[in-house]
């Protein structure tokens, strides 16, 4: 999956033209922890049960037409691989950035895990 398949989805829904808004989230493996480790990659598990009821929960939310969401899991991936991409359609910027930030930290706090592997220290 790539985001220019997903906003070509998105697009194809039949509300979507109230939108005023697509906006879209792109994860990627980032080349150190946030303690500032050095990372050589990552691997992601997912929840796809607690996935599915987040996006029916946030879909309910005012204006906001259709979210899409793609999570790279079960396989490692490298640093600058693409980790999630989240699609957020709506009519305004108030509901679609207040519904993409709370989806995404709904989803990084309780659908996804990941292992972070480590560069060998000298």
């Amino acid at each position: 999956m790539d985001i220019k398949t997903m906003m070509d989805q998105i697009k194809k829904h039949p509300d979507f033209h109230k939108a005023g808004m697509i906006l879209c989230h792109n994860g990627v493996v980032r080349a150190t922890s946030r303690e500032g480790d050095e990372v050589t990659g990552l691997e992601i598990v997912v929840d796809h049960t607690r996935l599915d009821q987040i996006i029916t929960e946030q879909k309910k939310r005012p204006g906001i037409i259709d979210i899409l969401i793609h999570i790279n899991e079960g396989k490692p991936l490298a640093v600058g691989d693409d980790v999630m991409f989240l699609l957020v359609a709506g009519d305004i910027r108030e509901n679609v950035i207040a519904t993409l930030t709370d989806t995404l930290n709904l989803v990084k706090t309780q659908v996804t895990s990941k292992t972070q592997f480590f560069a060998e220290r000298p």
